[in-house]
C-alpha cells in the first residue's frame, strides 16, 4: 500500500458501541454482520452498502457472531443466551431494515430461532465453534449438520463447557487450573485428529487441551506470556501456532503441541526437575534421538520419565500499545489484525510479527475487527511487506471487461480483501488492504 490508507466505506447505523463483526458468505454476494452493546445485529449487503436485515438478537451486549452454513447465524449475548437463527438469503426480505439509530420502537421482526442455549456470559468471553467431524480447519463454518460450541462453564468461570448443536447436549467439561481466573477467549478445532481447546485467561496464561483416544483431556501447553488479562486469541490456518493479545502491550505466538513433553525424573526427589529431553518443540522424534533417550534412561538405572506440558511461546513482542483485542488471522495465513483501545486497527505479519499497517479513522476505542475469506493464497502485497516468498497465482484471470456493470461490481465485492472494524462510536469502517 502507498500513502495513508482510508476506509472504502463507513457504515453508520448503530447508536451504541459495536462489539462484534463478521463476514457472512451468500450466493449473490457477501454480508457483513455487526452487533452492538444494546443487542442489535445488522446484516449489511456489501453490494449496495445498505442493511438487508436488522433485529434485536439479545437484551444485552453482543459478544460474538458467526455464520453457520448458508442459512444460519449464531449470536452470543451478555443476556446469558447463545442463539442459532435461521436466516437464508431469501429470508432477508421478510425482515426489517430499520437501523438501531431509528430508535427502539421501530417494528423489527425476528428471524426464526432454531436453537437457544443458556450459557455463562459473566466473563465477556465469546463462544468458539467447530464442526463435529474433522473436515479441515476453517474459521468459516461450512454447511455441516453438527457443530461443537465452547463457552465458559456456568458455575466455574475458569472451566469450559463444550456443547453439541443441534442436540444442545453438553458433551465435555474441561477444567484448567483455578488460579487462571476467568476464561477470556477460546478457540476450538480439530488438530492431528484430536478435538483441541485453546483457552486464554484473566491471569495472562494461555493453554492447550487435547482430547485423548480414551476421552480424557490432556494439557499439552500452558504459558504466561502476558502480565495482564488476555483479551483475544486466534489460530493460524495451517495449525502451526496461535496468537494472543491482551490488556498489556504484548502479542505472543504460541505452539499447538499435540502431546506433553517428556521430562526425566531426577535422582533426588527433593531436587527440581533438572533435565528436559525435548527443548525444540513438538516434533517427530528421530531414531537417533529416541536411541539416545533410551540410553540415557539405561544409564540412570531405568529411571522412568514423566510428562509435562510445553511452556515456551514461539515469540513474544512488546508492541508499546496496550489494549489490543479481537485479534483475527486472515484465511490465507499471511496477516492478522487487532482492534485497539487507542482507536487504531493494527495489521501484523504472521511470519515476522512486524507491524505492517495502522488503520486510523475511528475517534473512539475500537472493539472489533474481522477479515473476509480470501482463501488460502497469499497475495504478493502481503509477501512484499512481510518478508515472505510470494507463491505463484493459482486462480485464472477474470476478464472484467466482458462483465456487465452489476457483475463487475459483484466480482469486486467478492474478491476484495475486506477488513471490517467496529468501535465505541457505533460505526463500522470497511477497508480493502493487501
Amino acid at each position: 500500500m502507498s500513502g495513508v490508507p482510508a476506509p472504502k466505506f463507513v457504515f453508520r447505523g448503530h447508536r451504541a458501541a459495536v462489539h462484534a463483526t463478521t463476514f457472512i458468505n451468500r450466493q449473490n454476494g457477501q454480508r457483513l454482520a455487526s452487533g452492538d452493546s444494546e443487542g442489535f445485529v445488522v446484516l449489511w449487503d456489501l453490494m449496495i452498502m445498505r442493511p438487508s436485515a436488522v433485529w434485536k438478537a439479545h437484551e444485552n451486549a453482543i459478544l460474538g457472531i458467526r455464520g453457520w452454513g448458508d442459512d444460519k447465524i449464531i449470536t452470543h449475548g451478555r443476556d446469558h443466551k447463545l442463539i442459532v437463527w435461521k436466516i437464508a438469503e431469501e429470508d432477508e426480505g421478510k425482515l426489517s431494515t430499520a437501523l438501531p439509530l431509528d430508535g427502539p420502537t421501530a417494528e423489527r421482526t425476528h428471524p426464526w430461532m432454531l436453537h437457544m442455549l443458556e450459557v455463562n456470559t459473566m466473563n465477556f468471553c465469546s463462544f468458539a465453534a467447530c464442526p463435529v467431524e474433522d473436515a479441515g480447519y476453517s474459521r468459516f463454518l461450512g454447511s455441516v449438520s453438527e457443530i461443537f460450541v465452547a463457552v465458559p462453564n456456568t458455575l466455574a468461570s475458569e472451566a469450559v463447557d463444550i456443547y453439541t448443536l443441534p442436540s444442545q447436549q453438553r458433551t465435555h467439561t474441561i477444567k484448567p487450573r483455578s488460579t487462571n481466573g476467568m476464561a477470556m477467549s477460546l478457540g476450538l478445532l480439530h488438530h492431528s485428529k484430536k478435538l483441541t481447546l485453546i483457552g486464554a485467561f484473566e491471569n495472562g496464561y494461555a493453554s492447550v487441551h487435547q482430547q485423548s483416544q480414551n476421552g480424557d483431556w490432556v494439557l499439552t501447553y500452558r504459558t504466561q506470556a502476558h502480565s495482564q488479562p488476555v483479551l483475544s486469541l486466534d489460530v493460524h490456518p495451517d495449525l502451526s501456532c496461535f496468537f494472543t493479545s491482551g490488556a498489556d502491550a504484548i502479542i505472543a505466538k504460541h505452539p499447538i503441541p499435540t502431546a506433553p513433553q517428556e521430562v526425566a525424573k531426577p535422582f533426588n526427589p527433593n531436587e527440581r526437575i533438572i533435565e528436559e529431553i525435548d527443548v525444540t518443540g513438538p516434533q517427530e522424534p528421530s531414531l537417533l534421538s529416541e536411541g539416545l533417550k533410551i540410553a540415557a534412561r539405561s544409564d540412570r538405572g531405568g529411571v522412568p520419565t514423566v510428562w509435562r506440558e510445553w511452556k515456551h511461546p514461539n515469540k513474544v513482542i512488546n508492541t508499546k500499545h496496550s489494549g489490543q483485542q479481537s485479534l483475527e488471522v486472515r484465511s490465507d495465513g499471511g496477516i492478522f489484525a487487532t482492534a485497539g483501545w487507542d482507536t487504531k486497527i493494527r495489521v501484523y505479519s504472521c511470519k515476522t510479527m512486524k507491524e505492517l499497517a495502522v488503520l486510523k479513522w475511528h475517534k473512539e476505542g475500537a472493539y472489533a475487527v474481522s477479515f473476509s475469506d480470501v482463501g488460502s493464497r497469499k497475495g504478493s502485497s502481503v509477501a512484499a511487506h512481510s518478508g515472505e516468498d510470494a507463491p505463484e497465482e493459482t486462480d485464472k484471470t477474470v476478464d472484467v471487461s466482458r462483465m456487465t456493470v452489476t457483475d463487475r461490481r459483484s466480482h469486486r465485492i467478492k474478491t476484495a480483501h475486506w477488513v471490517a472494524a467496529g468501535a465505541k462510536d457505533g460505526r463500522v469502517s470497511l477497508w480493502d488492504i493487501y
